[in-house]
This record gives C-alpha cells, sequence and structure tokens, in this order.
C-alpha cells in the first residue's frame, strides 16, 4: 500500500509516519535465518510549494466572489497529484480531507486497503482548496468526523493509520486488530492491586481465574 500526501506541512506529517508501528512498517528488515521482510506501506509526501512557479512560491489567492480567508488554488495541487500518481492509470484512490464529505469508518479503511494500491490524500489549508480540483481529479471527500480542522494533515494522518493497520503485516499479529474487539474496552495489566491516593483499586477477579468464557463475557458486555 503506497501513500501519497498532498500538504504544505509535509514535516509535521512524516514525524507522525516515521514512528511506531508505521514507521516500522516502512523499513526493509531481515527475519530470522536471515530472510528478508519488504516493505508493507510507503508514505510519500509531495508540498505543493514546490510547484508554485512565482518566486514566493504562492499556494493560495482571494475567492472569487469575495469572503474571508484564501483560497489554495488549483495547479500547484494538479502538479503535486501529477507527481504522485504519474502514470498509474489504475487502483488508485484520491481523497479530499473536508469537514463536508463522506464520514470515514472502518469499513471504508477495510476497503481502500483492498481495493487500492496508491490512496492519495490532499490535505487543505486556509478557506479551502479551489473546486476544480476535485473535478479534474474526480476526488472523494472524506470526513474524520462532525468538527471543523485548521487543515487536512490531521485527518490525512487518522487515514494513513486506520488503513495501514488493515494491510497485511503491518501489526504483529491478526489478534492485534482492534476492530476484531471494538467491545474489549475493559482492559487491565499488573499491578494486580492499584494504590492511588490512598485508595486501592483491585483488578476485577474475573480476568484472574484463568476462565476465556467468563472474561469474554465481562469483556463483551453492554
Amino acid at each position: 500500500m503506497n501513500f501519497h500526501v498532498i500538504t504544505i506541512f509535509p514535516d509535521i506529517c512524516s514525524a507522525y509516519t516515521d514512528a511506531g508501528v508505521l514507521g516500522r512498517a516502512q523499513k526493509t528488515d531481515k527475519g530470522k535465518g536471515a530472510k528478508v521482510r519488504g516493505k508493507k506501506i510507503s508514505v510519500s509526501y509531495y508540498n505543493p510549494r514546490d510547484f508554485a512557479t512565482d518566486k514566493h512560491r504562492k499556494v493560495d489567492d482571494r475567492p472569487y466572489g469575495g469572503g474571508p480567508g484564501m483560497v489554495m488554488k488549483a495547479e500547484p495541487i494538479l502538479k503535486a497529484w501529477n507527481k504522485a500518481v504519474g502514470r498509474k492509470k489504475s487502483k488508485v484512490k484520491t481523497l479530499l480531507m473536508s469537514p463536508r464529505g463522506q464520514k470515514f469508518d472502518q469499513k471504508m479503511a477495510k476497503e481502500l486497503a483492498g481495493k487500492y494500491e496508491h490512496v492519495v490524500l490532499i490535505s487543505g489549508r486556509y478557506e479551502g482548496i479551489d473546486a476544480r480540483v476535485k473535478d479534474i481529479l474526480k476526488a472523494e471527500e472524506v470526513s474524520v468526523g462532525d468538527y471543523v480542522l485548521t487543515g487536512g494533515e490531521l485527518p490525512a494522518l487518522s487515514i494513513i493509520d486506520a488503513v495501514s493497520r488493515e494491510v497485511p503485516g503491518v501489526l504483529g499479529t491478526f489478534e492485534s486488530l482492534e476492530d476484531q474487539r471494538l467491545s474489549s474496552g475493559e482492559m487491565y495489566t499488573r499491578p494486580e492491586i492499584l494504590e492511588y491516593k490512598k485508595k486501592k483499586h483491585q483488578v476485577p477477579k474475573v480476568y484472574l481465574n484463568g476462565d476465556p468464557k467468563a472474561i469474554n463475557e465481562r469483556r463483551t458486555k453492554d
């Protein structure tokens, strides 16, 4: 799975995707017996400023029709998209981060991981992106929640994280997939008795008796 992020803040985003599970999934390593394991995902960044034509590398301008703020120009984003996609014709999905878009969920994460090889995520700023970008690229607007953020970087990172977890080999074991046990919100670890502000908090006995059926019933109860 290859992610291509169009953003004016690539360094901020790469600090997240280069760490932890996502960072390891982008590396080629050697397993037992010197067996080489390939990358599970790749994450590339494209700054629209690198595709601006003026000396100030300007990527925004005043909106036609008036209104507050600035709008991101179409050309730098389209050129960045062309750099990302190149001659790839199939298994490419372009997503435009937008509070007006379809709500992103686990079902969409599974679909993206299963159907596409390349996912382009366009992260807007200011008052939004020139609407012609969506039309030309046939991009799908996607939202990660019923709220408005200052930019599309956090939604893009959330989508990368969620989709990557559905790529085989990114997580250590299948059992690590949280969506297979979404109802398991009640989890405990050592110590058995936690003392906090002179009050003792005990791990429920059901988790200590070794009865898998009882434990599962406790974790899946409403």
